[in-house]
């Protein structure tokens, strides 16, 4: 009974930090993301909405006032 509390206590903890992971991703909040499934982003298409892109050096906020 202890062994299945600690792997349901464990999956619970794994699944919550895997979504504060995730959560961390800023692709929806940048000008270049494009939402589509085609092309997602025009800048780095190859890591958007991945960890990778958690610290994309070409983020740029969609609310910035400031144009290429």
């Amino acid at each position: 009974m202890l062994l299945l509390a600690w792997n349901l206590w464990s999956a619970f903890s794994h699944s919550v930090n895997r979504a504060k992971r995730m959560h961390q991703i800023p692709c929806p909040g940048c000008r270049f993301f494009t939402n589509d499934y085609r092309l997602k982003c025009t800048v780095r298409p190859g890591v958007a909405n991945s960890e990778d892109a958690i610290d994309c050096p070409d983020y740029c906020p969609k609310t910035n006032s400031f144009y290429y």
